[in-house]
């Protein structure tokens, strides 16, 4: 089966947001990401890059913002198409579709972050739209919040939440050692 991976908002506005301090989930997330990248590389296999670009000017994902750059451990290779969105899902107002059908893509690997945000939704979206999605569950993170009830969740709360929302009924929930050896 032909698998692509789709490496998602894997930028410095986050970088900076964990080197302020904020909590967050899954430390380990980049490293995961980096082998995914190498394995993905040397099988010559698929690998897509998308990237957030807000458009508010005081968004830190703005195309003018410093956050808008790329992580270096997520930076695009020669050739490896780069998608840029506005909003939540990869798909939605972008060529990602058409980007996939064209290399024959059946079955997409998903990375990134924010875990309950873009990845999340990215995955939603590929499943609808026929994709056979795998989220890489320690190579996605994301952070703590609060909701519209007053009620504090923490980072790895909204992690396992997002896993156990995808797990089984809209994509496979896998580990990064397991997508290795697949």
């Amino acid at each position: 089966m032909k698998t692509a991976l789709l490496v998602i908002d894997v930028q410095m506005a986050l970088a900076h947001e964990d080197a302020s301090g904020t909590e967050r989930s899954c430390p380990e997330a980049e490293v995961n990401i980096a082998a995914l990248l190498e394995k993905f590389r040397s099988a010559g296999d698929s690998v897509v890059h998308i990237h957030h670009h807000g458009t508010d000017p005081e968004d830190p994902f703005h195309p003018d913002a410093p956050g808008a750059a790329v992580q270096p451990v997520a930076a695009p290779a020669p050739g490896e198409p780069v998608i840029i969105k506005t909003g939540s899902s990869g798909f939605v107002g972008t060529p990602l579709q058409s980007v996939l059908n064209e290399a024959g893509i059946e079955r997409v690997i998903l990375c990134g972050a924010t875990a309950n945000h873009c990845v999340e939704s990215t995955t939603r979206s590929a499943a609808d739209l026929g994709y056979q999605p795998i989220y890489a569950a320690d190579a996605v993170w994301t952070y703590g919040i609060e909701g519209p009830d007053g009620v504090s969740h923490s980072a790895n709360q909204i992690h396992s939440v997002s896993m156990a929302t995808l797990e089984g009924e809209i994509a496979a929930v896998k580990r990064t050692k397991d997508i290795l050896a697949m």
